[in-house]
């Protein structure tokens, strides 16, 4: 199976927090949905493999008219065979969300809603800059639920300056009262060049200590699993039945294709990203010239981005795949550096498996870097 992203680069307003690329301008959204469906039909034949999952990312997707989905919609079904039960994934902002919008999507197939809720509280959703209102982010999941939405993800942000240990256990109180099937949730990080930046080396906000952050990420694995929601990702948590398909996959090293401007894929051992400009992209395509970078993933790259992304997971690492995979010398270097861990409480082993312990997710990214090769 493999994987489709499709990036849609349009907001109405900036996140004070967010460094992805996209315009806050729609005058070149007709002329970039073209471009986008040529570069859909331009990749035609490149995966072998039936898609089993299309997500919907950006930017604001909930920005697209009904018109616009369909044809991204028609040119995907047109040029690559997309299984039965693909999981198409959608992200919108809950101002968008509307009884009318909810029944558009459901008609054009989209069947797992992503709503960027990030909070319950006004104060925070102001300080994020974010479009919707507290009013508006309960009433996005009840009225996607009436729509007959089941397959429902949410993002929250937690380690944030205004979010009090109690206003935290307020909001993922919520994600268990509207019975949220699966949760996203991230501690607040601070890009370069964004809002967020100005506002803490100017000293306007003030970060949360660490010790703050880890008791909120504590808070955050005890509520969810009194929820029936499993931890199968440092950062996701969901009902067995609900883990998301786009990122379980992206994971398990499954290969996928990105479609418009900044868009990644990976395929044929090769990661690829599109230009991060909307009018280059646009015009780049018009013109049949070049819109994208690549490399080639070399194998030690290919054994650190598999521990990485592996370790973080229920599915862990399997022992027997790097011996299989990759020269004898990674082997032996994850061997070595993997010891010291077995002997501890961070990690634990069953079935050639290796997986965090409870312990171990609070250190996952040392653990990782201890593992790397580095050359």
């Amino acid at each position: 199976m493999a994987g489709i992203y499709i990036h849609i680069p349009f907001c109405k307003q900036k996140c004070s927090y967010c460094d992805f690329h996209f315009s806050t301008s729609l005058k070149y959204k007709s002329s970039l949905i073209d471009a986008l469906i040529k570069e859909i039909e331009s990749k035609k034949g490149i995966l072998k493999e039936n898609i089993s999952s299309i997500y919907f990312g950006g930017g604001t997707p909930s920005l697209l008219s009904n018109d616009d989905l369909l044809l991204i919609i028609d040119a995907l079904n047109k040029n690559y065979t997309i299984t039965p039960t693909v999981e198409i994934t959608f992200e919108c902002n809950p101002d968008d969300i509307s009884k009318t919008k909810l029944n558009h999507l459901k008609n054009a197939g989209i069947n797992r809603l992503s709503i960027g809720i990030q909070s319950f509280f006004e104060e925070d959703l102001k300080l994020f800059n974010r479009a919707h209102n507290s009013t508006q982010a309960k009433k996005s999941i009840l009225l996607s639920q009436d729509a007959g939405f089941d397959n429902i993800t949410v993002d929250l942000i937690y380690g944030s300056p205004l979010l009090t240990q109690q206003k935290w256990e307020d909001n993922l109180t919520q994600i268990g009262k509207l019975n949220i099937p699966h949760l996203s949730a991230y501690t607040l990080t601070v890009e370069p060049n964004t809002a967020l930046q100005h506002q803490v080396k100017s000293n306007q906000i003030q970060l949360p200590s660490d010790e703050q952050a880890i008791a909120q990420f504590k808070t955050l694995i005890e509520m969810t699993e009194g929820f029936g929601l499993n931890q199968y990702e440092i950062s996701n948590f969901g009902k067995e039945d609900y883990y998301s398909y786009h990122n379980s996959n992206y994971w398990k090293g499954v290969e996928y294709l990105g479609f418009g401007p900044s868009a990644h894929s990976y395929i044929n051992n090769k990661r690829i990203w599109n230009i991060s400009n909307n009018i280059k992209y646009i015009k780049a395509i018009n013109e049949t010239k070049k819109y994208w970078e690549e490399e080639v993933i070399d194998e030690i790259t290919a054994y650190n981005e598999y521990i990485l992304t592996r370790l973080r997971t229920i599915w862990g690492i399997e022992k027997n795949y790097i011996s299989e995979n990759f020269n004898l010398y990674i082997f032996n270097h994850f061997i070595k550096e993997l010891a010291p861990y077995l002997k501890s409480s961070y990690l634990q082993v069953s079935n050639n498996k290796i997986t965090l312990t409870k312990e171990g997710i609070f250190i996952a990214d040392k653990i990782s870097s201890d593992l790397f090769f580095v050359k």
